[in-house]
């Protein structure tokens, strides 16, 4: 059987994000665990805000058609989620909001039913972004992922990282390849 397919993205555009840093290190813990991952950065994808006229006029953006066509093709999902405003990122929300429009030939929700997401964060907060993943739980449950229950946030992320991008804390660390690790296994035996 082959690996499971895993896409690891930022809902953030900013070079040096705290949560492309965990993203990044969450997809090397990935890899390690067997899955074949994906690293994207949303910024090579830039997508315009969600607009039904615009869609209506111009059909699907690319950018949108080539985000949507890497969740499609994934088993699995590892998003590092800023907190803005205590919720996920502007950004976030127009890709998710691109890629959940239904196409001729496909179901509702393709991109996502049935698809597990591991859920990280980075904040410079006290509460590492968790707050904003309660929100970005609810928004991918109801496009039909299967959310693990298990999440890391990483408080005071402005002195988190060594740096070469690792983590300070080898606790986070072993704790970032245990969920990815998970992540990987429940896909590949979702994908049997």
């Amino acid at each position: 059987m082959s690996a499971p397919r895993i896409l690891v993205f930022a809902g953030s555009a900013r070079e040096g994000s705290y949560n492309k840093k965990l993203a990044r290190l969450a997809a090397d813990a990935a890899r390690q665990a067997g899955a074949e991952v994906t690293f994207l950065d949303l910024r090579d994808l830039p997508m315009p805000l969600f607009d039904e006229d615009l869609e209506a006029r111009e059909g699907e953006h690319p950018n949108a058609k080539a985000f949507k066509a890497l969740l499609k093709a994934s088993d699995g999902v590892i998003l590092a989620s800023p907190e803005h405003n205590n919720t996920y990122s502007a950004l976030l929300k127009n890709a998710l909001d691109w890629a959940s429009r239904k196409r001729e030939g496909e179901t509702p929700m393709q991109s996502f039913r049935g698809k597990v997401a591991l859920l990280v964060s980075a904040s410079p907060g006290p509460f590492g972004g968790a707050r904003g993943l309660v929100h970005l739980r609810a928004l991918l449950a109801f496009l039909g992922m299967i959310v693990l229950p298990d999440q890391l946030a990483i408080p005071a992320a402005h002195q988190a990282f060594n740096e070469d991008g690792s983590l300070k804390d080898a606790a986070r660390q072993q704790t970032l390849a245990s969920l990815a690790a998970n992540l990987v296994s429940v896909a590949g035996k979702l994908r049997a």
